[in-house]
């Protein structure tokens, strides 16, 4: 079966509608809806895609704004934007809300999208085709139903004083009128309680097209595949097992790992935090998402059995990537495809009412134990590459309030919550990510453990109290990948959690990493080898793994080089960049361990301005998220 938008633009029919267009649909609004587009699409891709990183180490993300910033210079050589005024800026995006409004003439905004894209350089000419074709339809519906007023599009392109950048403006939540509980920080276990090994997994990253020998390197946003090309005879092309480049992983690496886990287990439990299908999302189907889902969904049932499993959605799920409309689209545009059929796929594993809220917004509540509530986020709704939320990002789908309502109940009950997503809260929009930090801070008593992945490196976020920003009162843990992307080990999970007991505290008493050593694997008759590479309290000193432990990590990684490259070592799972971190990169990975919250550089003023370290002056005030 073709792939959607494979076929040349030119083969496509043109209707006398369109046709009759042409006189009056003008070239310089045309031109500048076509930009719409791949400004939008910018908005909406990650990094891997449209402004994939050079660098092999991922580090705190930009906002919106500062990705756009870096391709306006590209603009203004081009077109020669110079002296644009405001009023015309803003005149030309009036002419272009009206014409979308009347007649979104998708096709022909979509070609001139193409070619700005191809001018600007954004992506290789093949990319652009096909992800533009691939993201008209719902960029133009989003658009017709409201996204940015002239005075929002101008300011972002000219700047703050032609207007301001305010699609996503503050709301709150309601919270239980039920007053908070004291503080009361969990108590160790008693010796010989039991502890419950719970396997995590998150970004498979499953390449169909995975070809060993094929290019590590090539001009795509993602290589080692079919369409890569072979490498120059001076290098090596991709290993069997995987690649440290920007690919992803064959389904025999998967296959591997999950066959090797006798040595982790055995399990209570699993929780799976999405990120399915690879990161070719500029010509991805919605039959290439679901044959992903079923496939490795029947690979994780093969090899664990009857562990019950817990997953969440990933943000590349869908396709197009990181579009995740609101349950009140409806239609094709809605997102009932993809989670009809994982409420098909995962219905061995989940009850009915969490079933129920899968279909209607990817999410779901249940209780493994007695004592013990998992919530399942879909935090695409907090995203900010999600294209949808420009409509309206207030709560999408309710989902918070949703989530307080289980909080108090929970409360009420006296049991004990654990809450897995894919996206952490701290890279979320500022709204929903403040909201989300006041519930931590409401429900810090019930709320005993948080699980987030999408990073694909090692880390964690710690959350404070929101009175001082002092006391340290939770933390989300952020696990490594399975997939190699980018330049990265196979990496898994296991945590060791307060069991299955009445009255266990159901907190994180310590965790795991696994990898696999691809120069070790890829080695010519080598047999792959899934091996610990570390336990958390034993490499880093822990006295146990509560919030304030975690806070004071990375206060003594400040100050102590030595402890600091382990981490970075352990980050990168095994497999660190070979450029140096220095000062400024090391500032912004200690500062993202402590930013639960979005957009709150407050967080780290005391860690980035403290004297001992000459070079945090010089980067403050630049804001570490957006």
């Amino acid at each position: 079966m073709p792939r959607y938008g494979a076929s040349p633009r030119q083969s496509r029919p043109r209707s006398g509608r369109e046709q009759g267009q042409d006189r009056t649909f003008g070239a310089p609004r045309l031109l500048w809806m076509g930009l719409v587009l791949v400004l939008a699409l910018a908005l909406a891709l990650s990094d891997s895609l449209v402004l994939w990183p050079a660098e092999a180490h991922p580090l705190p993300p930009q906002g919106h704004p500062a990705r756009l910033h870096r391709i306006a210079p590209r603009l203004r050589d081009v077109f020669g934007w110079g002296n644009l005024t405001c009023p015309v800026c803003k005149g030309l995006f009036t002419a272009i809300n009206l014409g979308l409004k009347k007649e979104p003439n998708v096709a022909r905004v979509g070609s001139m999208a193409i070619k700005l894209c191809n001018l600007l350089k954004i992506a290789p000419p093949a990319v652009c085709q096909s992800i533009v074709q691939l993201f008209e339809d719902d960029m133009v519906e989003v658009w017709r139903r409201s996204v940015l007023s002239p005075s929002e599009a101008c300011g972002l392109l000219l700047g703050s004083t032609c207007g301001h950048w305010d699609i996503f403006s503050s709301w709150n939540i309601s919270l239980p009128t039920v007053p908070k509980p004291p503080p009361k920080p969990p108590s160790p276990p008693a010796p010989g309680a039991p502890v419950s090994r719970v396997l995590f997994l998150t970004d498979l990253h499953w390449d169909h097209d995975y070809l060993e020998g094929m290019d590590p390197d090539c001009a795509d946003p993602l290589c080692c595949r079919q369409g890569s090309g072979l490498p120059p005879a001076s290098r090596p092309g991709a290993g069997y097992w995987g690649e440290y480049s920007k690919c992803d992983l064959p389904l025999r690496t998967l296959e591997s790992l999950l066959s090797g886990l006798d040595p982790a287990g055995p399990f209570d439990m699993v929780y799976w935090t999405g990120d399915i299908p690879a990161h070719d999302v500029w010509h991805q189907t919605r039959q290439d998402q679901l044959r992903a889902l079923t496939t490795v969904t029947a690979l994780v049932r093969k090899f664990l059995g009857p562990v019950p499993v817990y997953p969440a959605v990933g943000n590349h799920e869908s396709t197009p990537v990181n579009s995740f409309p609101p349950p009140f689209i409806e239609g094709n545009h809605s997102s009932r495809w993809l989670y009809e059929a994982m409420a098909k796929a995962w219905e061995p594993w989940l009850p009915a009412e969490a079933l129920r809220t899968l279909r209607i917004g990817g999410f779901y509540a249940l209780s493994p134990y007695p004592g013990l509530r998992l919530i399942s986020l879909n935090m695409n709704f907090c995203s900010r590459e999600n294209f949808w939320l420009l409509i309206n990002s207030t709560d999408p789908a309710g989902q918070l309030q949703w989530l307080v309502g289980e909080l108090q109940a929970a409360e009420d009950r006296g049991d004990k919550v654990h809450i897995i997503g894919h996206i952490p809260p701290g890279h979320c929009l500022k709204s929903w990510s403040w909201n989300y930090y006041r519930i931590v801070a409401r429900y810090e008593n019930t709320l005993a453990a948080q699980f987030f992945g999408h990073t694909h490196v090692d880390e964690f976020e710690v959350f404070y109290d929101e009175e001082t920003l002092s006391r340290p009162l939770a933390v989300a843990f952020l696990a490594p990948s399975a997939t190699t992307y980018i330049g990265l080990n196979p990496g898994y999970r296991v945590y060791q959690i307060d069991g299955n007991y009445s009255g266990s505290s159901h907190v994180v008493l310590d965790h795991e990493t696994y990898i696999l050593n691809l120069t070790q694997a890829n080695t010519p008759g080598a047999i792959p080898h899934w091996q610990l590479l570390y336990r958390a309290r034993e490499t880093y000193g822990l006295p146990n793994t509560l919030p304030t432990a975690w806070h004071n990590l990375v206060y003594r990684m400040r100050g102590d080089m030595q402890l600091f490259q382990t981490f970075w070592f352990l980050y990168h799972k095994g497999h660190p960049p070979s450029e140096p971190c220095g000062t400024p990169c090391r500032l912004a990975t200690l500062c993202a361990q402590l930013s639960a919250r979005a957009d709150s550089p407050a967080l780290c003023r005391h860690l980035m301005l403290d004297g001992s370290l000459p070079e945090a002056q010089s980067l403050w005030p630049r804001p570490l998220f957006c």
